[in-house]
């Protein structure tokens, strides 16, 4: 085609006022068209646009591995909730599950336990053997948080156990008067909360390990707990006011050092810059069906994650949108909250109760494709 004739710089510029059902088509028009449009260059503008294609709102890829015209592609399966359904794994006791997601590996608190799995290659289903088993409390994990060389836990029992993920060495301490029920850490800094009314912190470096470096009373149980990315442990002021009675935040995640996001009993996820105001969050959704939201994650620019409270629900928002993008039912004949959840560019995990599901969004192509 005379068209990838000319210079690149032009091409580009060109290419970029297409949709992507448009450069596609233009992609089968002959193996250069192809071979060109298949470039991740040319996709970056879309992808920055649409939801969880691993770009972050700074730019940063975060899967540089996968074309972006793929992830491009599948994102579109989830803005239209065109995805496939699987249980991954079943228990007969009702648990608090909490799962984090690591590159290929997943990691499930089951009770007193925490399990680590290879997601298999082709798919986003659990190898049949576990490759790291972490245990050492004597009662229910409540969170765990991960690092680059530890997995650190915290539990019921008061305890907080801090797990070398290369070797079976681990080294333990009550934090606490009672049930730790949230825990964090960033650069050889630990924060737990507890139900005794207090949020503590902890050294990670080897001269001070297990040292508590402060103790921050507060009015109330803390349920959960984020570090900042920019390492700073300084208290800015209350986030919000006039919140109702019980309206209690049950997970926090940050995006920025000056933006986050919390959700809570109170059935809003509300959206936090603290350069902006403190006092009061800049954006806030509502769970359409008055239910409390067990936690969040999001893709670091557009796309939300929450776990409702009832029947497994799953909702995907778009922070540039008032509504909820799309509901998953995952368990609509049991009551069970949605307690954890994780996600990747193609898949999403959620634990309930007693399952373990999956959605795997590279199924098939979204309408808009065809």
């Amino acid at each position: 085609m005379f068209l990838f004739q000319l210079p690149e710089d032009v091409l580009f510029l060109v290419l970029s006022y297409l949709d992507p059902r448009s450069l596609c088509r233009l992609s089968q028009a002959c193996k250069r068209s192809y071979m060109f449009i298949s470039r991740d260059a040319v996709w970056r503008k879309i992808a920055k646009d649409i939801i969880n294609t691993g770009l972050t709102r700074q730019g940063i890829d975060l899967c540089p591995s996968i074309p972006l015209k793929d992830r491009v592609r599948v994102s579109h399966n989830w803005i239209h909730g065109v995805c496939r359904k699987e249980v991954l794994l079943k228990w007969k006791i009702n648990l608090l599950p909490w799962i984090q997601l690591d590159c290929d590996v997943l990691y499930l608190s089951q009770a007193a336990n925490i399990s680590a799995y290879h997601l298999r290659a082709d798919g986003g289903k659990l190898q049949n053997r576990r490759v790291a088993l972490f245990s050492g409390h004597q009662e229910d994990v409540c969170r765990f948080t991960l690092t680059d060389t530890h997995l650190i836990s915290a539990g019921g029992d008061g305890k907080i156990i801090v797990h070398d993920r290369g070797s079976d060495y681990s080294v333990e301490y009550y934090g606490h008067n009672q049930e730790v029920n949230c825990i964090d850490c960033k650069g050889g800094v630990i924060v737990s909360g507890s139900r005794d009314k207090t949020a503590k912190i902890w050294a990670l470096a080897p001269d001070r390990f297990g040292q508590c470096l402060h103790t921050i009373p507060t009015y109330d149980r803390v349920w959960s707990v984020a570090i900042s990315p920019s390492l700073w442990c300084h208290l800015v002021s209350c986030l919000g006011t006039e919140f109702r009675r019980g309206a209690g935040v049950l997970d926090i995640t940050y995006e920025s050092p000056f933006q986050l996001l919390t959700c809570g009993y109170d059935t809003f996820i509300r959206y936090w810059d603290l350069r902006v105001c403190s006092r009061k969050c800049v954006m806030e959704w509502e769970e359409p069906h008055d239910s409390a939201l067990y936690c969040i994650k999001t893709d670091k620019n557009h796309m939300i994650a929450s776990g409702s409270s009832y029947y497994g629900v799953v909702r995907l928002w778009d922070k540039r949108k008032t509504r909820c993008l799309q509901m998953f039912q995952l368990a609509p004949t049991t009551s069970s909250p949605v307690y954890s959840l994780c996600f990747n560019t193609t898949h999403l995990y959620a634990a309930l109760a007693s399952v373990l599901y999956s959605l795997d969004f590279r199924s098939a192509a979204s309408q808009s494709w065809k």
